[in-house]
């Protein structure tokens, strides 16, 4: 017996040689500059911020180097696939127009190099798998769970290297019989990779953000062929699918710089060059003096979710990101307004190579305060009915009973060259225009301010209205009407004089708007409110300070 017999016992359906497959998926017709990356998320539960940064730096170098995107599903670990994971991924990916080159969704294959779910690959890692354990480089192993567990407590009150390999890897040195005869009696086994590499021995690696970098050899006869359902691990997935794909770049969280020497013997193993790896720093968060990683379970904004249920736009999500991605990028953007992220030059070494990286969630709403202040009143009307269809049906009601008028409040301090800045995401707007629709408008707690006198107000108001409120009055008019009106009720009509003679006059023209404003909208800080008088019209105001009066 030898290890072909092994190979053809382990895998007897398995018929076709690497060789098939790598004519079967040719080397692609790009430039040498083209890069070629991969999203490879696993369908485990929501998209993480994290993982969608690491979209986004894929899709970057693809391109702006005229090369390809491409989205490939890491289902491999069934136990941990929740229903309808992916679904998400690709709605998240659509939702930002970080649309792959190639892809597999719905049955539907786009792109000559799938399928790109892994669980539908098991053939192509099978054939890998045999070809391994025919050149004597992977071999099943026996070992239980409790005799590994074993292993590892003994090692660790040893105070030894955690692991299976050399002297620890038990099944590594069994006779071929002896491996036959286990499986021919049913005895459950995993394929193990049979390491050829020294944990005393270093090699040079090339990260594309920290540099060169020396790292130990792996020694660890690794898993590669799980037991129960026979899919590959991550480890040989990966290996596998870079190989055959032509993945150029692999883009990834710091966190897998330990796995370097393991993916680094596979590629050796098959005489192919590796792809170059980018492992970006950890997304951190400021929690009082400290920094922490941003966590699933705690943070809201780990969550790709929190912001399309926010509602902010997706520009300024990916804004937000690039400011950390790369350091100049907020200097290049301030200098380039009229150029999208794609025109930047993003470059690896401008990532953060040590200590993580932090996301300020206050940057975030300032990124999306003035991208909101630059849209148009239209543009904005059809974001916020867009996104109101899904989370908040009383102002999707609103908006489309009411579109021109809306429009007309959006527009309240917009065309200007300093545009009002209010609005940090769609969630946030119906909370500060509600006032401006009858059916949204709460009486109960007006804010006024100095004058706070039932009888002084309706006197004001009553004033105002019969006697010089003008719907067709320019604004200058109206600033004029409403000296008058100060004036005549015994207010400054400018508030240098007013601080000038306190004992002469009740207030100043100050006071009187605050008392228009607070009884039309409840609060005394709005946007502009002439604007706001135009836009209600006569008869709504007149209804307001009715209700007032009656208050």
């Amino acid at each position: 017996m030898n290890n072909i017999d092994l190979s053809n016992l382990i895998f007897p359906d398995i018929n076709k040689s690497i060789e098939y497959y790598k004519d079967m998926y040719p080397s692609r017709n790009l430039d040498e500059s083209a890069k070629v990356t991969r999203f490879a998320p696993s369908p485990t539960g929501f998209v993480h911020l994290g993982n969608f940064e690491t979209a986004l730096i894929n899709y970057i170098l693809a391109k702006t180097s005229n090369g390809i995107f491409y989205l490939r599903c890491e289902d491999t670990d069934q136990s941990r696939k929740v229903d309808g994971s992916f679904d998400k991924i690709v709605d998240v990916l659509n939702k930002y127009n970080i649309k792959p080159d190639e892809y597999e969704f719905n049955n539907n294959i786009v792109g000559n190099y799938g399928p790109y779910i892994q669980s539908k690959r098991r053939e192509i890692y099978h054939t890998f798998i045999k070809y391994l354990i025919q050149i004597g480089k992977a071999y099943p192993c026996f070992c239980t769970k409790e005799q590994l567990n074993n292993k590892r407590k003994k090692q660790e009150q040893n105070k030894e290297r955690i692991g299976y390999y050399g002297r620890h890897a038990n099944c590594r040195n069994l006779s071929i019989d002896e491996q036959i005869s286990n499986i021919k009696n049913g005895i459950p086994y995993v394929i193990r990779f049979k390491s050829s590499g020294d944990n005393n021995k270093r090699f040079d690696f090339n990260d594309l953000v920290r540099g060169i970098i020396s790292l130990p050899e792996n020694d660890q006869d690794f898993v590669i062929m799980k037991s129960n359902d026979r899919l590959p691990t991550y480890h040989f997935a990966h290996f596998v699918d870079d190989y055959l794909m032509h993945t150029t770049h692999v883009v990834r969280g710091e966190e897998w710089l330990s796995s370097v020497p393991i993916h680094i013997e596979l590629f050796q193993t098959f005489n192919t060059k590796h792809p170059k790896y980018i492992h970006i720093p950890l997304l951190l968060k400021k929690e009082g003096n400290n920094l922490r990683k941003i966590s699933k379970r705690k943070d809201p904004e780990a969550s790709m979710t929190f912001y399309e249920e926010k509602g902010y736009p997706t520009q300024a999500v990916i804004e937000s990101l690039m400011t950390i991605i790369n350091s100049n990028y907020e200097t290049w953007h301030d200098n380039n307004k009229d150029k999208i992220y794609l025109d930047f030059i993003f470059s690896p070494k401008k990532m953060s190579a040590t200590g993580g990286a932090l996301y300020d969630i206050e940057k975030l709403n300032n990124i999306s305060k003035n991208y909101i202040s630059k849209l148009s009143a239209k543009e904005l009307y059809n974001r916020v009915l867009n996104w109101s269809k899904k989370y908040d049906k009383e102002l999707e009601l609103l908006l489309k009973k009411y579109p021109e008028y809306t429009i007309k409040i959006f527009n309240i301090e917009r065309e200007q060259k300093n545009p009002r800045k209010d609005f940090i995401c769609f969630s946030d707007i119906k909370n500060q225009i509600c006032y401006m629709y009858d059916e949204l408008f709460k009486e109960k707690n007006y804010e006024f301010d100095k004058i706070t006198d039932h009888k002084e107000i309706e006197k004001i108001l009553k004033t105002y209205i019969d006697k010089y409120y003008d719907i067709n009055d320019d604004k200058d008019t109206w600033f004029n009407k409403l000296k008058l009106l100060s004036e005549e009720l015994g207010y400054a009509s400018n508030i240098k004089e007013y601080k000038l003679n306190l004992d002469k006059y009740k207030g100043s023209i100050a006071d009187i708007s605050t008392v228009i404003r607070v009884a039309l909208t409840t609060k005394k800080i709005t946007p502009d409110l002439y604007e706001i008088l135009k836009i209600l019209g006569k008869e709504r105001i007149k209804k307001r300070f009715e209700v007032f009066y009656l208050n």
